[in-house]
């Protein structure tokens, strides 16, 4: 009995192991560490209209220091209802100054959220190429 339960054991222990290294080959490539991607909203506060928005992110010098220097926005768009959303390309170094940026510029005419971002475009690719 204690053969057929050790048995058992390794055949599962192979089998977990064998579905682990399958679930990890269709993981992309990890990301290089030279940058990295940040989705920030941009919500609007509602008892503002665009105008009012406008006036206040002049006022600050909102479109002067963002993006700062080095950080790239690569998608850029706004969710009716909610307010814009960026997705930035940066370097690790470079959050605080985007924080910095948003913090002088943006409050007061948004509310702010912020999400580390990955992208499995290239993961989807490869999995429709099998």
């Amino acid at each position: 009995m204690l053969i057929f339960r050790t048995f058992f054991i390794f055949v599962a222990v192979l089998f977990f192991s064998q579905s682990l290294s399958a679930q990890n080959s269709t993981v992309p490539d990890l990301p290089d560490s030279e940058t990295m991607l940040l989705t920030v909203f941009l919500k609007h506060i509602q008892t503002m209209n665009n105008d009012e928005r406008k006036l206040l992110t002049d006022k600050t010098g909102w479109s002067e220091m963002f993006p700062p220097e080095d950080v790239e926005i690569v998608d850029h768009y706004v969710m009716m209802g909610i307010g814009q959303v960026l997705v930035l390309k940066l370097p690790p170094e470079k959050l605080r100054a985007v924080n910095v940026a948003i913090e002088r510029g943006a409050w007061g005419a948004y509310e702010t959220e912020f999400y580390i971002t990955y992208d499995l475009a290239k993961a989807r690719a490869a999995q429709k190429a099998r």
